[in-house]
């Protein structure tokens, strides 16, 4: 497979920039002439030529914005302008101090909806920290440290332990042993030598390439730099992870749709019955008001609020509970979560190796029972002591190789007596790990004797064995049989995904003597036994994995490392089974967009392994365009393309880079997988809550629109039973903490047993509408208006009375309209009750459950009462006191209310039951 370095246009530099139009896997010597340098490296002058040709190494960001224009888009959101109408026409109304609230309300908005747009700017600066400050190169064949941004293709980059690579580059000479998991996303350090022959179908296999941002663990080489900046591995991930702008949550596509349906509504609605109250004889004047009225009366001033008010709610609990989550509305789009995307390692494990199994002369033991077991104690100072990692007890000091880091934890468990400590001065001879023999050996003194102790791959370490350690602690030959039999131990091992290691060493008896090569220490050694480790599944993952399925909630994982120890590990946490499906990189890139749209509609949770920047994107926006809603887990830079576009991407908080948290939406400060289902339980009591507190307002339209109406249709017979000033004092006054506290409802029985809802599904449904409109809001109407004709009737009141100012009947009226104002105020405390379930009966919950509630109808009372019997308020808002008879009249309502709305909900149920059964 020829694969091409040239890297994409970017902005700010040409197609000819950053790159070079080179196959970083021909022949050194062909490459050194497409590159015009040499093992000496590139002249002064030279390299600055190039410099002001391909641009410095850096991640460019996105040139172009217009933040003044984007700014200025946030104003006109459908939310944002539904606002402004009820701010004008609360400053039309007379009251100039809930217009400026309001608008204030609107600019808040806009400056976090803002402040969002920056998220992408964020993950890419991130990104530079993966850059070192400085490189070291050979120039004009002398060795100088230069700043990393000055590195140009064809400069020679020196590479040793502890650097982070600089650019993408071809080793020259050395071998170093690399950690590539912030590309690939794999825990295991893989080897670079300049030697490598093997042919890598994978730019990032290949054994010959070291890549931006890797980490270099051990060894000393030199590179060609081959492509900088952006053109680079790194500089890819940075391309994706800014491609496109993000996409809006169902929740902010169900708001807009519903505020521009709402605001369309009253708008027409006010024009419309404009004519219609001349008509009546109301006169232009009186027609004018009614009509401003009725606008008023149809838009919910006070919904996006409670609804922003209401997320934070979520997000504060998301954040007890581990769950940090960066935009308002993704708490709902978690709850609608259908497919979780998750990476294994560090997510579904804890990112470190442990060894779990031994292989001792025939024995297939665990680890955790070998106790104070003669062999196990000798297989782990062997192993221990052909390591280079150090382990302390502060796992931020530890540094090296996982692999070896788990073998020092072994010896140290069973009580084999070496550590770093006591290793490194008994050392006499080290042959580091060597990629092509896969083995590693170390000459250490033991009591005063030389021994060779030799770790590696099986088939490495056995071909150099010819006996056994015996059960006996003697030495039998390594014969077929026994071969045979390690060899089916190893593919037991390989089905259960694990990592195996050989252990082997020999005495070379007393005195100073070391071997005078490699090749002699490692011959005719003897077997210890097998190591078996694995990168264990994180504590309480298997049981969110669960819970995930009863909530109808497929995941998939996706991840660089090897195909069948992702799938040991996804079996293990309840994720697929013994028949699921792995797809390899290289199958998934040979699939189309209908054929992998077809692998992704079935409900077969499967394992994508070996997987690229890009086939996480491709996976997740197939997903979605199949309809499902995704979630995207991950730590690693690699992750970071996915998190960005995902509905929901999860970034680890502890293990997790900056790169990750800034692409992502929600970061999980305890790295605990668990914790997302937790995040989708919240989610979906969110939008349940949403719903309630929506019910709960648009509920009170009906009341507020049927006065206006029977006005208008009378032609002013039937006197306003409704101000607008009191219109507003419902919507932003009485209605509004209860509104809140049904934002902080206890979910409902059974709520994670519930298949996700689609992602068509709205806030603002029909079935929520028939509900508010025709139930709630009717019964309320009928009663508010009754009240209200009652009465003034009993005043002695017929239709066409003069009410107005100096007439007998004026105190009357305004004793009716305070009437309908406090009935309605009474209706929306048994509305309040009401919306507390959607189908479960209020008893099932319990009537004093949700303190808050209660608190918001007390200070709705009070508030009520203010504006009836405080003189200066019955000034603003037209209202007069009442007697005991009017309130004995209203007190019912909640009862009423409730009491309807129960009733329908058992029938409900009740034609539920009857059809399930």
């Amino acid at each position: 497979m020829s694969v091409r370095d040239v890297g994409p246009a970017v902005s700010g530099q040409g197609p000819d920039q950053g790159a070079v139009t080179v196959d970083s896997r021909e022949p050194m010597g062909t490459l050194f002439r497409d590159l015009r340098t040499s093992p000496a490296g590139l002249g002064s002058r030279e390299a600055a030529r190039r410099l002001v040709v391909y641009g410095p190494n850096v991640l460019s960001r996105r040139v172009g914005r217009r933040w003044p224009g984007e700014l200025l888009s946030q104003f006109t959101q459908p939310l944002a302008v539904l606002l402004a109408v009820a701010a004008v026409l609360a400053w039309v109304g007379g009251s100039p101090a809930l217009a400026v609230a309001v608008v204030a309300v609107i600019l808040l908005n806009a400056a976090f909806a803002f402040v969002q747009e920056m998220q992408a700017e964020r993950a890419v600066e991130a990104l530079t920290a993966f850059l070192p400050a400085t490189a070291q190169v050979v120039r004009g064949g002398v060795r100088t440290e230069i700043p990393a941004a000055d590195l140009v293709p064809g400069d020679v980059l020196v590479v040793a332990e502890g650097d982070r690579v600089c650019a993408d580059a071809r080793l020259i000479d050395g071998e170093l042993t690399i950690d590539l998991s912030a590309l690939t996303g794999e825990s295991m350090p893989v080897i670079r030598s300049s030697q490598a022959t093997d042919v890598a179908t994978s730019l990032l296999d290949a054994a010959e390439l070291v890549f931006s941002g890797t980490t270099c663990l051990g060894g000393e080489a030199t590179a060609v730099v081959v492509r900088t900046g952006m053109h680079t591995e790194l500089g890819r991930i940075a391309a994706l992870a800014q491609r496109g702008p993000g996409q809006p949550s169902p929740l902010e596509i169900q708001v807009r749709r519903a505020t521009w349906i709402i605001a369309v509504v009253a708008v027409t609605a006010g024009v419309a019955f404009l004519p219609i109250g001349v008509w009546a004889g109301l006169g232009w004047s009186a027609a004018i008001s009614f009509s401003i009225g009725l606008i008023v009366a149809n838009v919910p001033e006070g919904l996006l609020p409670i609804i922003t008010l209401a997320l934070a709610v979520g997000v504060r609990r998301l954040a007890r509970k581990g769950a940090v989550v960066k935009r308002l509305s993704a708490v709902e789009t978690l709850g609608s979560t259908t497919v979780i995307c998750t990476d294994k390692t560090g997510t579904l494990t804890e990112n470190r190796m442990l060894v779990t199994r031994l292989w001792l002369s025939g024995r297939d033991v665990a680890a955790a029972t070998m106790g104070d077991d003669a062999q196990g104690r000798l297989l782990a100072a062997a192993a221990a002591a052909c390591t280079t990692a150090r382990a302390t007890t502060d796992a931020a000091q530890s540094g090296g190789d996982p692999t070896e880091l788990a073998l020092l934890r072994l010896a140290a468990d069973l009580g084999a007596g070496v550590t770093p400590a006591t290793r490194d001065p008994a050392r006499r001879a080290l042959y580091h790990f060597d990629g092509h023999l896969k083995r590693m050996t170390s000459v250490d003194e033991t009591a005063g004797a030389l021994w060779v102790h030799t770790k590696g791959a099986p088939e490495s370490v056995l071909a150099c064995c010819t006996g056994l350690l015996a059960a006996d602690g003697g030495t039998e030959p390594l014969t077929d049989r026994r071969r045979t039999e390690i060899q089916y131990t190893l593919d037991r091992y390989a089905v259960d995904g694990l990592r195996v290691l050989a252990v082997a060493h020999r005495a070379l008896g007393p005195g100073p003597s070391v071997p005078a090569d490699r090749g002699a220490a490692e011959a005719d050694l003897t077997l210890l036994g097998l190591v078996a480790m694995v990168d264990p599944p994180r504590p309480g993952v298997a049981e969110a994995v669960e819970q995930a399925h009863r909530a109808g909630i497929r995941i998939h994982v996706i991840t660089g490392d090897y195909g069948p120890t992702a799938a040991a590990i996804a079996r293990q946490v309840g994720i697929g089974d013994a028949g699921s499906r792995i797809v390899g990189g290289d199958e998934l890139d040979g699939l189309d967009e209908a054929e992998l749209d077809r692998l992704l509609e079935g409900q077969e949770e499967m394992v994508f392994a070996r997987s690229a920047p890009e086939a996480k994107l491709r996976i997740c926006e197939a997903l979605r365009a199949c309809g499902e809603v995704v979630a995207m887990t991950g730590d690693g830079v690699n992750d970071a393309p996915a998190l960005r576009h995902a509905d929901i991407g999860v970034a680890m908080g502890r293990s997790g880079t900056d790169v990750a948290r800034e692409a992502a939406t929600m970061v999980l400060t305890d790295d605990n997988f668990a914790t997302i289902v937790t995040a989708v339980g919240a989610g979906r009591e969110v939008f349940d809550n949403v719903r309630k507190f929506v019910l709960y307002i648009f509920a009170h339209a009906v009341p507020e629109v049927v006065p206006f109406l029977i006005f208008a249709l009378s032609g002013g017979a039937v006197p306003l039973p409704l101000t607008v000033l009191q219109i507003l004092a419902i919507d932003l006054g009485t209605e509004t903490l209860p509104a809140l506290a049904l934002g902080r409802e206890p979910a409902e029985p059974g709520l994670m047993a519930r298949r996700p809802r689609p992602r068509t599904a709205g806030v603002i449904d029909r079935k929520l509408l028939l509900r508010a409109w025709l139930l709630l809001g009717g019964v309320s109407a009928v009663l508010v208006m009754g009240a209200y004709l009652f009465t003034l009737w009993r005043s002695g009141w017929h239709p066409g009375d003069p009410t107005g100012p100096g007439t007998a009947l004026h105190q009357a009226y305004l004793q009716a309209t305070t009437v309908t104002f406090a009935g309605i105020v009474a209706c929306q405390i048994g509305t309040a009750f009401a919306a507390r379930t959607d189908r479960a009966s209020l008893f099932s919950i319990g009537l004093f459950t949700n303190p808050l509630l209660l608190w918001g109808i007390a200070f709705e009372l009070l508030f009520t009462a203010a504006v009836v019997y405080a003189p200066p308020l019955q000034h603003v808002f037209g209202t007069a006191a009442l007697g005991w008879s009017h309130l004995a009249l209203i007190a019912p309502f909640p009862l009423i209310v409730w009491g309807a709305d129960e009733i329908a909900r058992w029938i409900s149920r009740r034609r539920h039951r009857v059809v399930a059964g």
